[in-house]
């Protein structure tokens, strides 16, 4: 993909070097002449920039990005960032990071964020799947609260153990899209067979969520 970076300080930095890993070509878009070190990701394009400035976007050519990412330090200017990406060059998937979680709210369809990023949210999800083996987890939310990333870790007790992910019961608005198992990343296909231990990533709306964890305690929902 065709990936623009707003922001090249070490949060952009690191995002731009984890997407080059993966073949995806890149451009750091950047301000400030402190944080613009070509040398340090010469594989990477770079530009010297405002990125809330359109014409600085025109010049960057957004509208042959695949995915925009405002990764500045900046509630605001992410927020212009997307919103200039979204609505004058049509990008197709724009993910902002938020910095001041009270500024959440704000990250919306309204702005043009697809999917909002909140790193003390997600450092809290983390904790809790931590101490709380069994509950479910909401990782991030997508499309402005229409859909959530939830996991859920499968405990010793599983009684979902040796039995096969069509065995799940899902619900329609749920689906089963990865399986994390001692270091490998599973695919669930529906002869897989769920084992102890396993973290289960669903995407889901909010209303089904007490369902899921219902299904994978194998019991009746509340």
């Amino acid at each position: 993909m065709r990936i623009a970076i707003a922001g090249a300080g070490a949060v952009g930095q690191s995002i731009a070097r984890e997407l080059l890993e993966g073949d995806h070509e890149v451009l750091l878009i950047e301000r400030n002449v402190q944080n613009y070190q070509p040398k340090r990701i010469p594989a990477a394009e770079w530009m010297l920039a405002d990125a809330c400035e359109l014409a600085s976007l025109e010049e960057a050519g957004l509208e042959s990005r695949d995915v925009v990412i405002a990764a500045t330090g900046d509630d605001k200017v992410n927020l212009v960032v997307s919103l200039l990406s979204k609505t004058e060059f049509a990008v197709r998937r724009v993910v902002a990071r938020v910095n001041d979680p009270r500024n959440e709210w704000l990250f919306t369809e309204a702005w043009g964020v697809d999917v909002a990023v909140s790193t003390p949210r997600m450092l809290a999800a983390m904790v809790e799947e931590a101490v709380n083996v069994g509950d479910l987890v909401r990782l991030m939310t997508l499309r402005q609260g229409q859909a959530n990333l939830v996991e859920v870790t499968l405990p010793e007790s599983t009684p979902l153990a040796g039995r096969r992910v069509r065995d799940l019961r899902l619900p329609p608005d749920a689906a089963l899209v990865s399986i994390l198992r001692g270091g490998r990343v599973i695919v669930p296909q529906a002869d897989d067979p769920l084992e102890a231990g396993d973290e289960m990533l669903f995407v889901a709306t909010s209303d089904v969520e007490a369902q899921i964890q219902a299904i994978v305690h194998d019991r009746p929902p509340e």
